[in-house]
């Protein structure tokens, strides 16, 4: 484990809020990841994602760099875009 991971560990047993908000900026990394993943395996760019739902181009840059933090509305936009659906999954 390197020192920023076991920093973070550490600092995330010894406060709930830093925990709260690790978690959250984890969340946010993985829609960016995977929002980027999907539309790069349909063929999409940026722009064609951005076109088939009428939102700007820095929409989606914006979500895909953790940015823009998206509503559930703007999320399955996106899906639809994708030809996907949302799952929703609590583990």
């Amino acid at each position: 484990m390197s020192q920023v991971q076991d920093y973070i560990k550490k600092r995330a047993q010894d406060s709930e809020e830093f925990a709260h908000l690790m978690e959250v900026e984890q969340a946010k990394l993985d829609v960016a990841l995977k929002l980027a993943e999907l539309r790069k395996s349909v063929g999409l760019t940026q722009k064609q994602l951005a076109q088939k739902i009428g939102k700007p181009q820095s929409t989606i840059s914006r979500v895909e760099t953790g940015e823009l933090n998206p509503s559930i509305e703007l999320v399955i936009e996106l899906a639809q875009g994708l030809d996907k659906k949302v799952v929703l999954n609590f583990e």
